[in-house]
Formats: structure tokens, C-alpha cells, sequence
């Protein structure tokens, strides 16, 4: 395991014993320490996500918001966003993991998580982001609050993947993205 492996298990250990989950949705400050757990739904480490990586049905999906082209910038100024690299085969549903998304963004997620899932309620979904991202543990609880019932949350999401020399690949938001 490399030195920043070990450094992302250390914190997740500290983490887990000093943040509760609060009652609702965490609202802001979104990359902060996160919970050990998540209401309705089972966290998992790097271990559980590589164990369910390429299992067949599990539904992989990326909350982490879109880059968005940088106020006051120039007309006419070239502006690419970096690339988001993702875990292999993931949905990438940017702004799902808002604490109070708009109507239309929820509506939206909601939807796709469907057509993702087929409507099996109990399909495994694995929800995640960065490391200490709130947005994760926000999705994977309203998916269990929609009656989901193998909701998985990966607490350590790409930093954790990637610090395990897991595979990513470059992910495109999902179509539709209000």
C-alpha cells in the first residue's frame, strides 16, 4: 500500500470516532470530515468497494459536482475543465449530492437512479466522490430514504481508489443534468 493509502486509512480511522451523522442532510462545507456511517445504507472502505468492483448489477455513481467554467473569465477564452476520473463503468450524476438540491435536480437523480437500477430497489448502488466529501454520504442517504435497500457508501471514493492503485477512467456527466 503507498504512503498516501496508509495516511487515508489513518484519517478515516480518526474521522469515524469524532463526526456524527446529523438528522438531515449535511448542507454546506461539503469536503469535511464525514461519518463512519450513513443512515439506511452501509459504508464501505477500499476493500468492499474493490470486492464489489465488476460484480455484475452494481451500480456505480459519482456525485462529484462538474467544474464550472470560472467567473469573470474573458469571452472568448478557451476553458476546458480537468477531466473527472472515475471509478471504471460509473454514472457520473454531478450535483446529486447537494444537502437541498433544486426540485428538478432531485427529480432527475431520482430517475436516473431508476433507469440505472431497473427499479430494483434492491440492486447494490455504490455512492461516492472524494475522500471527506459530504455529497457521497448525502446521495447514498436519499437513495435509502427512496426504499433502496443495498445502498453502499465508499467514504474514501477516488482518493481512496486511486491511493490503492485501483483503475479509473474518464467518466462524462450523465445526460439530462439540469
Amino acid at each position: 500500500m503507498t504512503r498516501r493509502g496508509l495516511l487515508l486509512l489513518a484519517a478515516g480511522a480518526a474521522r469515524a470516532e469524532e463526526v456524527a451523522a446529523p438528522p438531515g442532510y449535511r448542507t454546506e462545507d461539503y469536503r469535511a470530515p464525514t461519518p463512519g456511517e450513513v443512515p439506511g445504507g452501509r459504508a464501505i472502505d477500499t476493500d468492499g468497494a474493490r470486492q464489489l468492483f465488476g460484480r455484475p448489477g452494481v451500480v456505480w455513481v459519482d456525485v462529484l459536482p462538474a467544474a464550472r467554467r470560472p467567473e469573470g473569465l474573458p469571452a472568448g477564452t478557451l476553458w476546458r475543465p480537468s477531466p473527472r476520473l472515475g471509478i471504471p463503468g460509473s454514472l457520473w450524476l454531478p450535483e446529486a449530492g447537494r444537502g437541498a438540491p433544486p426540485p428538478e435536480v432531485e427529480a432527475w437523480f431520482r430517475d436516473t437512479l431508476a433507469q440505472a437500477t431497473g427499479g430494483d430497489l434492491d440492486r447494490p448502488v455504490v455512492f461516492y466522490c472524494l475522500a471527506d466529501c459530504w455529497m457521497s454520504w448525502n446521495a447514498a442517504r436519499r437513495a435509502a430514504l427512496w426504499g433502496y435497500r443495498a445502498v453502499h457508501w465508499y467514504r474514501d471514493g477516488t482518493d481512496g481508489w486511486e491511493a490503492a492503485g485501483l483503475p479509473t477512467e474518464a467518466l462524462h456527466p450523465t445526460p439530462g443534468v439540469p
